[in-house]
C-alpha cells in the first residue's frame, strides 16, 4: 500500500469523499489516504492529523515525497484538536476501534460545525458509533461491510440530519448492533461476520455456564443470550 494504491479498506473509505472536499484524516499514520485523495482529485486539500511522533514524521515524509506540501498539511495533536471549527468539510477516521472513534468525536464536538461529512471505519464496536451519531443528531447515509485479508471491516458515512431515518423503532437495539442499512442489504460478508460472532458468543456462553453464578456472570449471560437472539432473528443462519 502507498499513496498510489490503497488497501481495499481505505479505497472504500476514499470512495465516499465528496469531490473537491477539504479533507481531514484523523489518525493518518503514513498519510496515504490524504495523499491518494488529493492525487486522484477526490479532495482539493487535506489535513493529516497524527498524535504519535513516529507516524507523524512518516506522514510528513510521505507528503513531501508525493510533492504535496502545498496541498496537504500534517499536524500533530490528539483527535479533532488539530482542526479549527469548520476548517474541513470531510473528516475520515479509519482503522481504530469504535470506542476510540466515539471518544474522538465526543471530545471534538465543539470543533464540528455540523456541515462536515463523517466517514468512519471502525475495526470493532461500530454500534458505539451508531449510538453516538443518533445522540448527536447525525444521519447515517451509507454503510458498507467488506472483507480484506481475512478481516471484516465496516464503514459508516454520516452527515447532520434526521438521526433515526434508517432505523425501526421496534428493532433499534438490533440495528444499532448490526447496522440498519447493512441488515437490509444482508450481503454474504454481513452474514459471515454475524454467524462467526454468534458462534463466538455461544462458546463464551458455554464457558459462563460452568463458571460461578456471580451477579456479573449472570448479567453477562443474559446480555449474550439477547445478542444471540438478535442475530438469529436478523441473519439467515441455515
Amino acid at each position: 500500500m502507498n499513496e498510489q494504491k490503497l488497501s481495499q479498506r481505505l479505497e472504500a473509505v476514499s470512495s465516499y469523499i465528496p469531490k473537491g472536499a477539504v479533507l481531514a484524516d484523523i489518525g493518518s499514520d503514513h498519510a496515504y489516504l490524504p495523499c491518494y485523495a488529493v492525487l486522484n482529485e477526490l479532495a482539493e486539500e487535506a489535513i493529516a492529523g497524527e498524535v504519535v511522533e513516529g507516524p507523524f514524521q512518516s506522514a510528513v515524509e510521505q507528503v513531501a515525497k508525493s510533492g504535496l506540501e502545498n496541498r496537504i498539511e500534517v499536524r500533530k495533536g490528539s483527535g479533532l484538536s488539530v482542526l479549527e471549527k469548520g476548517e474541513a468539510d470531510c473528516i475520515t477516521i479509519a482503522g481504530m476501534g469504535g470506542t476510540l472513534i466515539t471518544k474522538i468525536l465526543e471530545e471534538g464536538r465543539s470543533i464540528l460545525s455540523g456541515k462536515e461529512r463523517l466517514i468512519l471505519q471502525p475495526n470493532v464496536n461500530a454500534n458505539n458509533i451508531r449510538k453516538w451519531l443518533i445522540d448527536n443528531e447525525w444521519q447515517l447515509l451509507h454503510e458498507q461491510i467488506l472483507e480484506e485479508d481475512e478481516k471484516i471491516y465496516e464503514i459508516l458515512v454520516a452527515e447532520k440530519g434526521a438521526p433515526l431515518l434508517h432505523y425501526s423503532k421496534d428493532k433499534l437495539e438490533t440495528e444499532l448492533l448490526l447496522g440498519p442499512i447493512l441488515m437490509r442489504e444482508n450481503s454474504d460478508v454481513f452474514e459471515k461476520k454475524w454467524k462467526n460472532e454468534r458462534k463466538h458468543w455461544e462458546r463464551v456462553l458455554s464457558d459462563l455456564s460452568k463458571a460461578p453464578g456471580t451477579p456479573e456472570n449472570l448479567r453477562k449471560t443474559e446480555e449474550l443470550k439477547m445478542k444471540i437472539k438478535e442475530i438469529e432473528e436478523a441473519v439467515n443462519n441455515e
